[in-house]
């Protein structure tokens, strides 16, 4: 059964057991919403797919850079879901422009990192076909030596929560959970759920049980606020 939502709607979703704020709406698409996006994930050009080590994604929208993203049209098929997302105004009003899609296979994962200035602070994800669990970490860069002394060195150590995050939802993160924490994925085949998994109690699994991963399709939607305009990219004048 899909979850309808609007804007006043959000806060319903709040996880409340994580640092603000975080949002997770199970079954924010129906199945045949998915099988319909990974269609059309699967059907893009070839040269579209960049291989990471860890992964592989396709970018669309355009490329985020310190001096403006030039602006590419995004398909229909994502604009329906940048529109949708939108609506729930979590980016300041505006309208996501980038789509980053991502595809991890069982055992690949990604660094503790953070998304960086490029982006408003604000991040959503769409799940499809596998769920994953999102990891949260202290920082080590940006501290006083005071502070570094006080914060654990290991990755392990740094570990403060996760989220499972299942297919066909969509996952919200913004605020001090966004701009204070690193978030990662780590490279596994599967995942057992304990105390440190936050929205349990808003998820289908439940504790103390195994997920195997299959292959997951992530969609990253994004505003990129900083976009050139194509007649100054092209270095003409108006």
């Amino acid at each position: 059964m899909q979850t309808q939502i609007s804007a006043a709607g959000l806060e319903a979703f709040l996880i409340d057991k994580a640092p603000r704020a975080a949002y997770y709406i199970p079954d924010y698409i129906t199945a045949a919403e998915e099988e319909y996006l990974l269609r059309q994930v699967y059907n893009a050009p070839k040269p579209k797919w960049t291989q990471l080590s860890g992964r592989k994604l396709q970018n669309w929208g355009g490329l985020p850079h310190p001096r403006g993203m030039v602006p590419e049209k995004l398909p229909s098929w994502l604009q329906a879901y940048t529109d949708k997302i939108s609506s729930l105004e979590v980016f300041g009003g505006s309208c996501a422009n980038h789509v980053l899609v991502n595809e991890y296979n069982p055992g690949e994962g990604i660094m503790p990192h953070e998304d960086g200035p490029l982006y408003y602070p604000t991040v959503t994800t769409i799940s499809l076909g596998s769920h994953t669990l999102l990891d949260f970490y202290l920082p080590l860069g940006g501290l006083s030596p005071e502070e570094e002394n006080q914060v654990p060195r290991t990755e392990e150590q740094r570990h403060v929560l996760s989220l499972l995050l299942e297919p066909r939802s969509l996952f919200i993160l913004r605020e001090d959970l966004y701009k204070t924490y690193l978030h990662g994925i780590r490279p596994v085949t599967q995942d057992t759920l304990d105390h440190k998994v936050a929205n349990l109690d808003q998820c289908t699994a439940r504790a103390e049980e195994t997920l195997p991963r299959r292959t997951r399709v992530s969609l990253t939607i994004r505003l990129v606020p900083k976009v050139m305009k194509a007649a100054l990219f092209l270095g003409k004048r108006k």
